[in-house]
């Protein structure tokens, strides 16, 4: 079931007050001790608590003073930054069409970004592939968002930030299950072209290509895949949101999930095997 975003804000702002709230029990003080010791009014406190109202940086940074809790700042206040910003409606960018869906809120991070860890279920990422896929698979969110039909220069955006992967000092941990390689959009002959240039990728020293083969013992499945920038962000899409995570227990928790799936995957000669017998298949 998909949240609107307004509603997750709020739910966002509940669980942020119930954080606080448990600090605050957690120091042993009552709502009035709080209040005294941030110089706040005491229902102003139990409206933070109850995600009614949403504290400032300096509420945060007094809160945990007061409860002698100063190492829980930079998650609280990482928390507090998304509260409001997590959900980028997709159907709200794509009143411009796809090319703003894909331009949207990235390109900066991209250029930015030294390490990118990649975690795809069923799709080729983005930064993997051809003009011919994109715009296949493209097509359907067309429809279904009921979006501009601007392919064409969508396709081309995701073309143009696929030069960040010839860049120096950029790498690209990538890990992606079998499935992907499975998943068709468009014909055959597109197909079997995607999967070329992942042959070709492959090559590249700065990209860790990895495969979970079918069929394999794993520890873990994940849910959806998931984007890590460095060590700040985590992206991730519904299909009517994109989901950006900064609080940074969060991040570390995506980056534990990242190597434990990267665990399962295998690489090199067996990975580009795996892709040539794939590749193979599409003739039968």
């Amino acid at each position: 079931m998909n949240t609107s975003p307004s509603s997750s804000a709020q739910e966002a702002r509940r669980a942020l007050g119930g954080r606080l709230r448990d600090l605050r029990k957690d120091a042993g003080l009552t709502g009035r001790e709080l209040a005294r010791a941030t110089g706040q009014h005491f229902t102003r406190v139990s409206k933070i608590e109850n995600g009614v109202q949403q504290p400032s940086d300096d509420d945060i940074r007094a809160w945990c003073r007061a409860c002698s809790a100063d190492d829980q700042i930079a998650d609280l206040l990482a928390t507090l930054r998304v509260v409001d910003a997590a959900y980028i409606e997709f159907r709200r960018e794509s009143r411009a069409g796809m090319k703003r869906v894909l331009g949207a809120h990235t390109q900066k991070r991209y250029e930015q970004t030294r390490v990118f860890r990649i975690y795809e279920h069923n799709v080729i990422p983005g930064l993997l592939q051809t003009a011919e896929y994109s715009a296949a698979m493209l097509a359907f969110w067309v429809k279904f968002l009921g979006t501009t039909n601007d392919i064409e220069e969508a396709v081309a955006v995701r073309m143009e930030r696929q030069r960040i992967l010839q860049r120096g000092g950029k790498r690209f941990v990538i890990v992606i299950e079998e499935q992907a390689l499975r998943t068709w959009f468009g014909d055959a002959e597109v197909q079997a072209g995607q999967l070329g240039r992942l042959l070709e990728l492959m090559a590249l020293p700065n990209i860790s290509l990895g495969i979970i083969p079918l069929m394999t013992e794993r520890e873990c499945v994940a849910s959806t895949g998931f984007w890590i920038f460095d060590d700040e962000l985590v992206a991730l899409e519904t299909p009517t949101a994109s989901i950006q995570v900064t609080q940074p227990a969060e991040v570390l928790l995506y980056a534990r999930m990242f190597e434990v799936l990267r665990g399962a995957a295998v690489y090199g000669k067996t990975a580009r095997e795996i892709v040539v017998r794939v590749l193979g298949e599409l003739d039968r």
